[in-house]
């Protein structure tokens, strides 16, 4: 059950369906970003979703699931394959360039909905990768 929960939110990911990633998460969802706050709920997510659909177009390949014993947490390991399309504020300007990065994200599960995700890659991997491009 767990590892198919995971599996739809990533497959949901790489489709660019952010309503079937919304679908995979609570109410009151905690979405810890890389370097960055904390977003909590629902429609938190979903702006963050949205801002992700505009400014980045991204495939996770090499997609690795762990799944707890209980099933109550979860991990990835993937390679994030992608394409800055609009620059981010206080990062380098967007100019369509192409990036690979290996990330990470893990999962807290209750009622069968992620109640957090936690994501993590490199970011001076990937500022100097868009820089040099």
């Amino acid at each position: 059950m767990t590892r198919d929960l995971i599996a739809r939110y990533f497959d949901a990911f790489n489709a660019g369906d952010a309503a079937g990633m919304l679908a995979c998460v609570s109410d009151d969802v905690e979405h810890h970003v890389n370097q960055g706050e904390v977003r909590r709920g629902r429609a938190a997510f979903e702006a963050f979703c949205g801002h992700m659909g505009v400014s980045y177009r991204e495939v996770l390949r090499d997609m690795v699931i762990f799944v707890s014993g209980d099933g109550t947490r979860a991990a990835a390991e993937f390679t994030v394959h992608g394409e800055y399309l609009k620059t981010d504020p206080g990062l380098p300007e967007a100019k369509g360039q192409r990036y690979v990065l290996p990330a990470g994200s893990f999962f807290t599960i209750r009622d069968g909905k992620v109640a957090r995700v936690t994501t993590y890659y490199n970011l001076a991997d990937w500022v100097a990768q868009v820089s040099a491009a």
